[in-house]
C-alpha cells in the first residue's frame, strides 16, 4: 500500500487554511491560553481574586492562577491560565506585504554604485532616553544579526552610529553635517509610549529643519511599534522586531536609488 504524503503549504496561503481556528493547550481546540500582568495591589488571597475577576472579564473562564508573586510594595505579577471561547478566522487576517525584492550584498552595491555614484550616506541612533543599543548595533554594526552583516559590511554605504541617547536636535544637525540619505532610529524604550512621543518629535523635527523635499528618509524600528503606522509617527518606514540588516539595506535601495534617478531625470 502506498503512503500519501501532502506538500507542505505556505504560511500565507489563505486557501489551504481552517475557517476558524482556537488556542491550542492539552489538546486540538480545547481553546486554552496563558497570560501574565501586574496589578496594584499586594500579594494575597484577594489579589488572586482579583486576578481571576480580571481573566473572567476577559474571557477567560474557567481561569487558575499558577504563578503570583510581589515585584514591590503594593504589587503583584500573576500569570493566569484558562479557556477562552473565541474564534479566529485566519482568512481575515491582515498581513503588511513587504513592497520590495530582497537584494543580495552584491545587488546592493551594485545599484549604489550604477546609480546614485557615490556612497550612500545613513546616520542612525537611539534617540531620547533610550540606552538600548542592541537594535541599532545589529542593524548598522559590521557583526550584523541573524548571520548577516550590517550595514558597514557594504562596501557602498558609509554607516554614521551616533549610539544612544541622542537629543533629537543633535541628530538633525548631524544629519545635516553628512548630507544623510537616511535616518534609522531604534526605540526599545516604551513605556508611557515614549517610542511613539519620540518619533513623533523627531520626525517633526527633521520636517521643520529641511525644506520640503529634501528630509532625509526616516526609518524606526523596535518591538513595540505597530506595522502600518508610519504615517500617524510621520516617518517613511517602520520595521519590527526581527528585521535583518538585508532587508534594511534592500529597503534603502528601493526607496532612494529610484528617487535619486527620478530627480536626475
Amino acid at each position: 500500500m502506498s503512503r500519501a504524503t501532502s506538500q507542505p503549504t505556505s504560511p500565507d496561503d489563505v486557501t489551504a487554511l481552517p475557517r476558524v481556528i482556537r488556542p491550542y493547550g492539552d489538546q486540538t481546540g480545547d481553546g486554552m491560553v496563558q497570560v501574565s500582568f501586574t496589578l496594584p495591589m499586594p500579594n494575597g488571597k484577594r489579589a488572586e481574586g482579583a486576578a481571576l475577576q480580571l481573566a473572567g472579564k476577559m474571557g477567560i473562564e474557567p481561569a487558575i492562577v499558577v504563578h503570583h508573586k510581589s515585584i514591590g510594595d503594593g504589587f503583584t505579577f500573576f500569570v493566569v491560565y484558562g479557556s477562552v471561547k473565541h474564534l479566529v478566522e485566519p482568512g481575515l487576517v491582515e498581513v503588511v506585504e513587504r513592497e520590495f525584492p530582497l537584494l543580495s550584498g552584491k545587488e546592493i552595491n551594485a545599484a549604489i554604485k550604477r546609480r546614485l555614484h557615490r556612497k550612500l550616506v545613513v546616520v542612525g541612533a537611539c534617540i531620547g532616553t533610550d540606552a538600548h543599543t542592541v537594535g541599532i548595533d545589529a542593524i548598522l554594526n559590521i557583526k550584523g544579526f541573524a548571520g548577516e552583516k550590517g550595514l558597514e559590511y557594504y562596501r557602498e554605504i558609509r554607516v554614521v552610529n551616533l549610539g544612544a541617547q541622542v537629543l533629537v536636535p543633535d541628530l538633525v544637525e548631524r544629519a545635516r553635517e553628512e548630507k544623510a540619505d537616511a535616518v534609522l532610529v531604534s526605540q526599545v524604550v516604551t513605556q508611557r509610549d515614549a517610542h511613539i512621543h519620540n518619533t513623533q518629535a523627531m520626525s517633526a523635527a527633521f520636517r521643520e529643519a529641511f525644506p520640503a523635499g529634501e528630509v532625509p528618509l526616516l526609518v524606526v524600528g523596535g518591538p513595540r511599534f505597530e506595522e502600518g503606522s508610519q504615517d500617524a509617527l510621520g516617518v517613511d518606514r517602520i520595521f519590527g522586531r526581527g528585521t535583518t540588516p538585508g532587508e534594511v539595506a534592500s529597503y534603502l535601495v528601493h526607496a532612494l536609488v529610484p528617487r535619486h534617478d527620478q530627480a536626475q531625470a
